[in-house]
């Protein structure tokens, strides 16, 4: 996708050889491209969330191999980096996933071949995300182009949640790849964007990225999705997520749990864009059965912001002594999920739907 008419990927690697990211701590303020030199980086770039969004976590995680194959290559320094590169974040699958895709590759090689490896695996790790996701797109485009048919050409109001953007993935994000492609179509398409508190990724990356590409839109508070659902200004609902089910219930933003009830109440569609990686077919439950991060009460009683000489700083909205709670996601069940957008189509949140669209992978 394009910053300022300029074709950016979340992260790449340079002919020099260095790995980059756009540090998204500062974003919409402040466009901070950073060099991720050792293991150390990379966890510390998916731990304290200068890239998020499971798709691009996966992708970090697997060039974070490469970087330290370069280094290390012994058997040793791989199972080390697996294990500290995992435990970064508990709640996306897409973090085992890639290191699993990692290991899978390097285990049988002899040392000093595993760089050179390793670096082709997490290469192919990011353009495989690109076209999985540019595949997403063109799938929930046919969703879009029903209602815009249905509407005689009329606009088309999607409602999102958190960032599902390309700043999530690798490129053309999972949420938002429908949209570029409707906006390609000459769709008349309109986001709400949710602000999505506490770390405001609606506000601060979908914003961004839709002001960047040219997207029509407006940011609303989260608690204003299901009072528009009732008035019928939003005619689907497009989310990501960071785990679904073997049997389609998804995990994404805390928040998500609550716009999905609204829209089951308006009769809204509800749908959840997702890579395949995304699915855990180990899981079957996913309120009983996922890790829900807790992170840092500070998020939410701080928020960050630019102040009026342009200084980005953190306020605190709280009293002094109040205790926070900060659940990172919630569970939605697969019952309340309208359809799955995955590259091969769109499935039933059902076990039988995934099973069908993915036999090479479901667990028998």
């Amino acid at each position: 996708m394009k910053i300022d008419g300029k074709h950016f990927r979340s992260i790449w690697r340079e002919p020099s050889g260095e790995v980059r990211i756009i540090d998204q701590r500062w974003l919409p303020h402040e466009l901070r491209i950073v060099p991720l030199n050792t293991r150390k980086d990379f966890a510390d770039a998916i731990r304290d969330m200068w890239v998020r969004g499971a798709p691009l976590i996966g992708a970090t995680a697997a060039y974070g191999v490469a970087v330290q194959m370069a280094a290390d290559p012994s058997d040793t320094s791989l199972d080390e980096t697996y294990e500290v590169l995992h435990e970064t974040r508990p709640t996306a699958i897409n973090l085992k996933w890639a290191l699993d895709e990692m290991n899978k590759v390097l285990k049988p090689l002899a040392p000093q071949l595993r760089a050179e490896a390793a670096f082709a695996r997490a290469a192919e790790i990011c353009d495989e995300d690109v076209e999985t996701n540019r595949q997403i797109g063109l799938h929930g485009l046919e969703i879009i182009r029903e209602i815009a048919a249905k509407k005689g050409g009329g606009r088309v109001n999607v409602l999102t949640h958190c960032n599902a953007g390309w700043p999530a993935t690798v490129d053309w994000g999972t949420a938002t790849s429908p949209v570029y492609h409707a906006v390609e179509d000459g769709i008349d398409i309109h986001v709400f964007v949710d602000e999505t508190r506490p770390r405001n990724q609606g506000a601060q990356l979908t914003s961004w990225e839709l002001i960047s590409h040219g997207v029509s839109h407006d940011l609303i508070v989260d608690n204003a999705g299901g009072h528009l659902m009732q008035h019928g200004e939003i005619d689907l609902v497009i989310v990501g997520t960071d785990r679904t089910t073997a049997r389609g219930d998804v995990c994404n933003k805390i928040g998500t749990y609550l716009k999905a009830l609204a829209a089951k109440a308006n009769g809204v569609p509800f749908y959840v864009a997702l890579p395949s990686p995304t699915i855990d077919w180990t899981v079957v439950d996913g309120v009983k059965e996922i890790p829900i991060e807790e992170r840092t009460g500070e998020e939410v009683t701080h928020v960050q912001g630019r102040d009026p000489e342009g200084k980005i700083i953190s306020v605190q909205i709280s009293p002094d002594g109040t205790p926070a709670r900060n659940p990172a996601f919630d569970v939605t069940p697969a019952e309340l999920v309208t359809g799955l957008i995955t590259e091969r189509g769109v499935s039933p949140a059902t076990a039988e739907g995934l099973a069908a669209m993915f036999p090479e992978f479901a667990v028998q």
